[in-house]
């Protein structure tokens, strides 16, 4: 599976997991340090922490720092715009491309982690885990550093999406399934129920709180 690491969409993968950590700083009203510090957790948050538990050495912007020079320039970018320049990128239309690419990002990345795990030889159930991991942990690590409740804990189907399309992978590559096509149905799986989520409006059930 070692071949989806180097599909050329990685890095606009990245860039687009960046862009949202660069926005979040903005709104925080951080100086380019902040910007730089939650694009960077944001773009490769999620592969670090999925090379950390596979044991992998050295982690993979560690041997190659090209994605991680992709978070700093798409944060510093962000920066130098301006916050009127910013706020129109955040609203109508380009704020709902946001919206779809990070939808891309997330399918994409479930399969990239979920193909990396399988190629470390981690049991199915793991890869599934890991792929999870790669797509959603990086905006974990941004909600958290920016002092939000992260995405994934307000009933967004999000997680469940990365889960669908790395389980898709894993369940039809094991039924001997090309490694391009079972990677290619889990990333449609998972980009469909996150474009369903976003376009009717989708979400998990929540326990009714105690105040």
């Amino acid at each position: 599976m070692t071949f989806l690491d180097n599909l050329p969409f990685e890095s606009i993968g990245v860039a687009v997991f960046a862009l949202s950590g660069a926005l979040m700083a903005a709104r925080k009203g951080m100086d380019p340090f902040g910007f730089a510090l939650l694009a960077t957790l944001t773009g490769v948050g999620g592969g670090t922490v999925r090379d950390v538990l596979i044991g992998i050495k050295p982690v993979f912007w560690v041997g190659d720092p090209t994605d991680v020079l992709v978070c700093l320039l798409v944060a510093e970018l962000v920066f130098a715009l301006g916050p009127e320049r910013v706020a129109r990128i955040e609203g109508g239309r380009r704020g709902r491309v946001l919206l779809w690419a990070d939808a891309v990002g997330l399918a994409l990345f479930a399969v990239m982690g979920t193909g990396k795990a399988l190629t470390a030889g981690v049991p199915a159930l793991s890869a599934i885990a890991l792929g999870t991991v790669t797509a959603t942990f990086g905006g974990i690590i941004r909600d958290i550093f920016a002092g939000t409740t992260p995405l994934v804990l307000r009933q967004e189907i999000y997680v469940t999406a990365a889960a669908l399309g790395a389980a898709v992978m894993v369940a039809l590559g094991s039924l001997g399934l090309d490694p391009f096509l079972s990677a290619g149905c889990g990333f449609a799986a998972g980009f469909t129920l996150r474009a369903l989520a976003l376009l009717r409006g989708w979400s998990l059930p929540a326990f009714p709180r105690r105040d």
